[in-house]
């Protein structure tokens, strides 16, 4: 039986796809209110020659101009990976509820070993204020990366 979390984190690995098509890091996500997708996210980073251009920035960025929103309370970010920190700083700022991951980094292939997106949230004393979901779909948002 597929969830709503795997129907959600199927649209995110949409976008990590296109993100890999046009040579970015293939990563994606999406942002959900109400059981409907109201934005959508990839990593831009070479495409728009931007560092912050993470796919849940640009996924914050552009729905928040599109709906002319910058309070997410009662949305979810959908995203194949584990935010980075900055991408965790601008989660946090926004305000949204849950955060559902595909995948969590490896730390052998990042440059913070012992990094979890948890541990960030509970040194800005933000601890049980955002729900985090892990797992969904991982060897697929594992195998976009190939």
């Amino acid at each position: 039986m597929t969830t709503d979390h795997e129907t959600f984190m199927r649209v995110a690995l949409e976008e990590a796809e296109k993100a890999k098509v046009e040579g970015n890091s293939a990563v994606g996500s999406v942002i959900v209110r109400d059981g409907e997708i109201i934005g959508r996210g990839r990593n831009l980073v070479y495409t728009d020659n931007d560092i912050t251009a993470h796919a849940e920035t640009v996924a914050l960025r552009v729905t928040g101009d599109e709906l002319k929103l910058i309070d997410f309370h009662g949305c979810a970010l959908y995203t194949t990976f584990e935010p980075c920190p900055m991408c965790c700083g601008a989660i946090l700022l926004s305000g949204v509820s849950t955060l559902v991951m595909g995948a969590r980094n490896d730390p052998k292939s990042t440059s913070w070993q012992d990094y979890r997106v948890e541990d960030l949230i509970a040194q800005f004393g933000r601890a049980g204020e955002i729900e985090i979901v892990n797992g969904i779909l991982v060897e697929e948002c594992h195998a976009v990366r190939e």
